[in-house]
């Protein structure tokens, strides 16, 4: 018997979750009798009633299974957590705010069975509902990293992933500290099919993104996946190099060959401060390069559970 298992990320989702609930399995009444269904709820240390709604859903439906996290964690965690517990031959991710529409699942499943891909990716086409500096920085985002990887991360792209237990065993074996998924995806390969559709907006409550949080994720991706940064940094200090070789010669011949002075201290401080600058920036750099390694050497458990209904 073939079990599809589907992983919900949740942080403060107590207002949601009923009306995804409902959706999700509206939507799972139209597949086949002989599949099964495993919906594994990952309660990310929520502050609000999201626990006790999802045991709430356990008590009618014993397709449910739940783990809840001593503490929020981040959704990298959740996700991480979620594909380590599922037990389907198939494990697709979705939010709980019904940005990612149920009603593609059955496509999803028979691209991945009938038409023999690996996993299936979905991406917005839109961005429609988003405030317009977010949307410009997201395309920009893409546009940078994609020039920075050996690989292809996808435009509009979501963490709504139908995959084959192939491809969820492999993101599991990359065990680094600082994950980001979208990259992990991607990086691992196989045959993927993507599938558009429109922006979805919330369905209830409010996102837990915010501007300075996709920033740092943004960051996370391009430092997870790339050392461009410091090579962009080297290519600087070279450039700056060269540059004040070429003013140091031409200083020497202005004052040797046409006895012209050579400038008070207000340019002086100004060269100053834009050397300092470049040098806090390539700094900067390699800090976050350092900083993540200095995580990663610790090998510290991305999450703890403190409550769950999964048996062991």
């Amino acid at each position: 018997m073939e079990k599809i298992s589907i992983i919900v990320p949740c942080y403060n989702e107590e207002s949601a979750l009923p009306l995804f609930y409902e959706e999700l399995k509206k939507n799972l009444n139209d597949f086949p009798s002989e599949i099964s269904f495993e919906i594994l709820f990952v309660n990310d240390g929520s502050k609000d009633n999201t626990l006790n709604v999802i045991k709430d859903l356990v008590k009618t439906d014993n397709e449910i299974k739940y783990i809840s996290f001593s503490r929020n964690f981040g959704k990298e965690s959740a996700i991480y957590a979620g594909l380590e517990n599922a037990t389907g031959n198939y494990v697709t991710i979705m939010d709980a705010d019904l940005q990612d529409p149920p009603s593609l699942l059955k496509d999803m499943y028979k691209a991945v069975t009938e038409e023999k891909y690996d996993a299936v990716g979905t991406r917005r086409v839109n961005r429609k509902g988003e405030p317009i500096i977010r949307s410009f920085f997201a395309k920009l985002f893409y546009k940078l990293i994609n020039k920075m990887t050996s690989f292809e991360m996808v435009d509009g792209a979501r963490d709504y992933v139908f995959m084959k237990r192939q491809v969820v065993d492999a993101i599991l074996s990359l065990k680094e500290y600082n994950r980001y998924s979208k990259g992990l995806f991607s990086f691992v390969g196989f045959d993927v099919k993507w599938i558009e559709y429109k922006n979805v907006q919330r369905i209830a409550g409010t996102t837990k993104w915010s501007f300075w949080k996709l920033t740092k994720y943004a960051l996370e991706g391009i430092t997870a996946f790339s050392t461009a940064p410091l090579l962009i940094s080297s290519a600087v200090g070279l450039l700056f190099c060269l540059i004040s070789f070429l003013m140091i010669l031409v200083i020497i011949i202005k004052t040797l060959i046409f006895e012209d002075p050579t400038s008070g201290w207000p340019s002086l401080v100004c060269i100053i401060f834009m050397v300092s600058g470049i040098q806090m920036f390539s700094l900067g750099i390699i800090g976050q390069y350092l900083s993540k390694t200095y995580l990663e050497i610790k090998k510290r458990p991305l999450y703890f559970i403190k409550d769950t209904n999964i048996e062991k």
